[in-house]
């Protein structure tokens, strides 16, 4: 016994014989033995791979983190059928594990019988996506201008999961908080958000981040109430001036949430005429005329506010169009023949600066007065010195 002890062998009975083997020594460099970690999902499968470089025809055992025996060789001695044999052979011992649980998680050792004897573990980590995914709104209906608080929660995952928030295609910046309970993490993320009436209908939607899912998300579509956009829009004339005796037609659109329900026309600053006729959302002024000028303003309101939007009538004379066609005639021909003449000016201009730009310095005097009729040099020279009162006699001229 003292012997058994000493080489740390252990006894199995199986039937009528009984046999013993020896546990292997555990050595950290695991020079023959090769595995790798592995990752799984709860609830699928697991497969461990225990693996011989240099087989010699060593026994390869596999025990779990308790160090209990899941299989020796091609033997399963642990009765729990979820370990199923994939592949054994003298260069490899693989088995799979369905039905993954948290408690499955751990060392699992692979063992080899060489001497001396090799032991090398591999860890199963077991991953947990999160059970449920919500969001909440603190106000289901929001007013523009207001401050809403969303609440997403992703709760019992493992690891903890990341919160990631975006409002249509934009991603926003949320605060998380994690509460582990036992080996399970809850993720709750707040996201404040300040609506306006561009964000009516649209998601907001809440994503997660985690290894053991993909494109998991939940969304909510914003409802935001708001006050009426007003438009005042010009039916005719459909373009040109108002002139006295012609009609003036005007439509006011109004749109918000809820619809407005109150909808009216009023003259700024004055009565309106009597000859006005108001018709729902349009004014018309059949026969215009100049006491008709004045701001015109549509007034729309709905539980939200109320709005408006102004259109200003200037009634010009009757003939304010034919006097301006004419009269934009008039300055198009003034305009051109200015043109002309100052086309005229500037080539003038140009022709007398290169004229004395060529002649520059250029003169004559009466120095040489009768040298030109002298019928030789001699003579020329005499006729050009000339005397005491040639001399006093000349004159310069500049050209």
């Amino acid at each position: 016994m003292e012997f058994l002890q000493r080489h740390q062998w252990r006894c199995c009975r199986r039937k009528h014989f009984v046999w013993y083997y020896r546990l292997p020594y555990e050595t950290g460099d695991g020079q023959n033995l090769v595995t790798e970690d592995v990752t799984v999902v709860e609830g699928d499968v697991a497969t461990i791979s225990c693996r011989v470089k240099n087989s010699d025809d060593s026994v390869i055992q596999l025990l779990n983190p308790n160090r209990q025996t899941i299989y020796f060789r091609d033997f399963r001695p642990l009765k729990d059928s979820r370990f199923q044999l994939v592949n054994f052979s003298n260069s490899e011992l693989r088995v799979s594990l369905t039905n993954v649980s948290i408690s499955d998680e751990g060392r699992y050792f692979c063992q080899l019988y060489t001497d001396p004897p090799q032991e090398i573990y591999t860890t199963i980590t077991v991953l947990v996506p999160p059970r449920n995914l919500v969001i909440d709104i603190q106000k289901e209906i929001a007013v523009e201008g207001e401050e809403i608080e969303l609440n997403c929660t992703a709760m019992a995952s493992r690891p903890a999961t990341t919160i990631r928030w975006f409002k249509g295609n934009k991603e926003l910046t949320g605060k998380s908080e994690v509460e582990q309970w036992s080996d399970m993490y809850t993720v709750t993320s707040q996201l404040l958000l300040k609506v306006g009436r561009e964000d009516d209908g649209v998601p907001v939607i809440c994503l997660v981040d985690h290894p053991a899912v993909k494109d998991l998300q939940t969304q909510r579509y914003l409802e935001v109430m708001y006050k009426p956009q007003v438009r005042v829009s010009q039916n005719y004339p459909v373009q040109g001036l108002t002139r006295e005796g012609e009609p003036l037609e005007l439509t006011c659109a109004a749109f918000g949430k809820p619809q407005p329900t109150d909808m009216r026309w009023l003259r700024v600053d004055d009565e309106m005429p009597q000859h006005v006729v108001v018709s729902g959302s349009n004014l018309l002024i059949s026969n215009l005329n100049k006491t008709d000028n004045g701001t015109y303003r549509c007034e729309a309101s709905n539980a939200v506010g109320k709005s408006h939007a102004d259109y200003m009538l200037f009634v010009y004379d009757s003939r304010a169009g034919e006097e301006g066609s004419i009269r934009s005639v008039d300055h198009a021909v003034v305009g051109g023949v200015v043109a002309v003449v100052v086309f005229a000016m500037l080539c003038l201009l140009i022709i007398l600066g290169r004229y004395f730009a060529r002649h520059k310095g250029t003169y004559f005097t009466h120095e040489a007065k009768g040298a030109d009729d002298a019928a030789d040099a001699d003579t020329a020279i005499i006729n050009a010195e000339g005397g005491q009162n040639n001399s006093e006699e000349k004159k310069e001229y500049f050209i």
